[in-house]
């Protein structure tokens, strides 16, 4: 696997590297010895998916929307963007859109040109990496509203640096388009990715679960803003077939070894920044796990505690249920008892091999019982939500051995937590058990609390945040977009609102 993986990603770097000859006389010199005349798009794929994966997974998804979900806590101001909503300095709330356009979105796109679309042996190739576009850029608008999506990558085939934005409305069209198109030409008899593709292998039929299941998502994000094109779309999506099998959850898997692109980048980064030294004093940005996320693990006594979190006891790390404390969100100086309180489990959520989950049957589960709860779906709102329980639960044991939890266990927390009440009632305990089954898909989560409104998170107003102490609802375009794409820039904000955290894209507005 180790070798596979560094073959691959240096392949992949010298595939990018392409040239092109500007003029007859200077042939010699525009060609580069090392680089590839050709891109290869199966390895372009491949560096796709490991830089979307890896895209800013610290400031964006620890710090910016792990922060405001209130699953991870720092006592610093820097790093505060979502433990206290404060930006002073640095680039936490726009590394996710510099860094994506640069890196996952060019290569996606370039992967898509690379494939000639006339020739039917590439057909499946095609429908995977337009499923996987749809993915990239679903999480970029999430984040941001209205972002450049039909001209997005015209910089590098174009030399357009000056892409219009085009409106969130009509960028889930099209991503909901493109799923549709995509999933339909998905063929098993066709050739497809093989081990460049770090997901599925290539396996076509677990493909087309994922673009259907990436459907449901896409589908029930619009259900408050345009509840009878949710319904269209999650009705198709169900019908075409989701993951609800463990066998079919989609992971991104990684390898310990050397290059940090092979690692986990949840490992990789929550090391490098915070919990380098197993001491539980010396964490560089001052992060722990917060209050609120081990608290409501506590009280339910929840089985997933015992994975995710450990303190520093004597030395050791411990997983003891009594010793878990959290760190409460918006505090200003180092707390006294810092040192035990609670982290991330470095037997699963820091190994660098442990997988990043994408897509699970466990999410899957949680939005079948919100379509059927709204009458979406006939089948069984609360089989669904405990099925959900029980998938989330037996993917810690992707993480190693320390992720396992024992079935009698997982059957308990069932039988406790059963899917009840009112149809207000039952959405409140559907966005609460996702809040801890998508635990780490922090972007996820943030999206469907903005959504929904669940779970119930209680904001800090700090002196000096930049939201009026409410959670925030968005990242921030970047300055040089003002300085180099100002016109498309100052359009989109005129019809989404002002370049703030408080400003809600089109799916979140009332």
């Amino acid at each position: 696997m180790k070798m596979r993986f560094n073959f691959l990603i240096y392949t992949a770097v010298a595939a990018m590297l392409t040239f092109q000859a500007c003029d007859k006389g200077f042939e010699e010199m525009n060609v580069n010895p090392d680089a590839s005349p050709v891109v290869q798009p199966e390895y372009m794929f491949s560096k796709a998916l490991l830089d979307a994966f890896g895209n800013s997974y610290f400031s964006t998804t620890v710090l910016a929307c792990g922060g405001s979900m209130q699953h991870f806590a720092t006592y610093k101001d820097v790093p505060g963007i979502g433990d206290k909503y404060y930006f002073q300095q640095g680039t936490y709330p726009y590394d996710y859109f510099t860094t994506g356009y640069t890196t996952a979105v060019n290569e996606i796109a370039t992967t898509i040109s690379a494939l000639d679309a006339d020739n039917p042996a590439n057909a499946n190739k095609l429908a995977i990496a337009r499923i996987f576009r749809v993915y990239i850029m679903h999480r970029i608008t999430d984040l941001y509203g209205d972002i450049p999506y039909s001209a997005s990558v015209k910089g590098y085939t174009e030399n357009n640096f000056t892409p219009k934005y085009d409106t969130q409305q009509d960028i889930y069209a099209d991503m909901l388009k493109e799923l549709d198109e995509a999933t339909a030409k998905l063929d098993p008899a066709v050739a497809s990715f093989g081990p460049g593709d770090f997901i599925y292998s290539g396996d076509v039929n677990r493909w087309k679960k994922l673009g259907y299941s990436l459907m449901l998502r896409l589908g029930m994000r619009l259900s408050r803003k345009a509840p009878d094109v949710a319904e269209n779309w999650v009705k198709k999506a169900i019908a075409g077939g989701v993951i609800t099998a463990d066998g079919d959850i989609a992971t991104m898997k990684y390898v310990d070894g050397s290059q940090a692109i092979n690692r986990n980048p949840a490992a990789a980064s929550m090391l490098s920044n915070d919990y380098a030294v197993a001491n539980g004093n010396s964490n560089t940005e001052g992060g722990k796990l917060a209050k609120t996320f081990i608290d409501a693990l506590k009280a339910n006594n929840d089985p997933r505690l015992n994975v995710i979190a450990i303190v520093w006891n004597n030395g050791k790390a411990d997983t003891s249920t009594a010793l878990q404390k959290g760190m409460p969100n918006g505090l200003l100086n180092k707390p006294a008892d810092f040192p035990g309180l609670s982290e991330p489990n470095p037997a699963t959520i820091l190994q660098y091999n442990a997988p990043f989950i994408m897509m699970s049957a466990a999410e899957v589960n949680l939005l079948l019982a919100e379509a059927g709860v709204n009458g979406w779906w006939e089948g069984s709102a609360a089989g669904a939500f405990s099925d959900a329980i029980g998938a989330s639960m037996r993917n810690w044991a992707l993480f190693g051995s320390g992720g396992v939890i024992a079935p009698e266990k997982i059957s308990a927390y069932q039988a406790a937590h059963p899917l009840t009440g009112n149809a207000e009632a039952m959405k409140a305990m559907i966005g609460q058990e996702k809040w801890v089954s998508l635990f780490l898909d922090e972007q996820e989560i943030h999206a469907n609390w903005r959504r929904t409104g669940y779970p119930a998170l209680t904001p800090v107003n700090i002196p000096g945040n930049t939201t009026g102490g409410t959670i925030p609802r968005r990242l921030l375009y970047p300055p040089s977009e003002e300085s180099v794409n100002s016109a498309s820039l100052a359009e989109a904000i005129s019809r989404q609102g002002p370049n703030l955290m408080t400003t809600r894209v089109w799916w979140d507005k009332q």
